[in-house]
């Protein structure tokens, strides 16, 4: 596959084909790119919250400013941070890094406590901060990956977190909505896919020293 070629296929689809939808496989293909998303350690402080429910979705649209796409695509993928990062998950994971790799815990401890250390110095905001920061990460992964297998998305800041967070309980699993991806496949009507893609040239972007 060439992916300059699907890199360029791909744009912010403004009107999804609501009769179509994501096959299981092509579902569990984008849980999976998630979740091999690099993150900073590794410590993985987000969580991806998949609305299909249509009725949920209406109830979310007039927080979305009324963006039909919130509706219209095959599933409404949340990106969401964790509200605080304890010293549990950080026990969690280099336990995890044991059991997996049978890491001897002389090698894990200063590495752990390294990691601990860290996040005691941050306050809640700044560990919010760090991991907002992680989720454009996830973002961009969905996204190429999206392109990759011919999925159509529409990256969104637009919408009020606070009004997902309510409506998607998320306060009760200990999380905050951060950026939302529908993901579906384009609408034949929708101009915006034959419009030629504008950017600027690779010598206005790229510097070589």
């Amino acid at each position: 596959m060439d992916i300059i070629k699907q890199l360029q296929w791909r744009y912010a689809t403004k009107k999804f084909d609501a009769s179509k939808t994501l096959t299981p496989a092509k579902l569990n293909t984008l849980k999976e790119a998630f979740n091999l998303t690099a993150t900073s350690f590794g410590l993985q402080t987000l969580n991806l919250v998949i609305v299909k429910n249509k009725t949920l979705r209406e109830s979310l649209l007039p927080h979305s400013y009324n963006q039909p796409q919130v509706v219209n695509a095959s599933h409404l993928l949340v990106i969401c941070i964790q509200e605080n990062i304890e010293d549990s998950d950080v026990i969690d994971y280099y336990n995890n890094i044991k059991t997996i790799r049978n890491t001897p815990e002389s090698i894990l401890n200063p590495y752990r406590e390294q990691l601990q250390g860290m996040m005691q110095k941050k306050t809640v905001e700044q560990r919010q901060s760090w991991s907002k920061n992680q989720a454009y990460i996830a973002l961009g992964n969905l996204m190429t990956v999206c392109a990759i297998e011919n999925i159509d998305a529409c990256p969104m800041e637009g919408f009020i977190p606070e009004q997902y967070d309510q409506i998607l309980k998320l306060g009760e699993k200990g999380l905050k909505s951060v950026l939302i991806l529908p993901v579906g496949y384009r609408a034949d009507d929708d101009m915006f896919s034959t419009l030629k893609k504008v950017r600027k040239s690779i010598n206005q972007t790229v510097i070589e020293i």
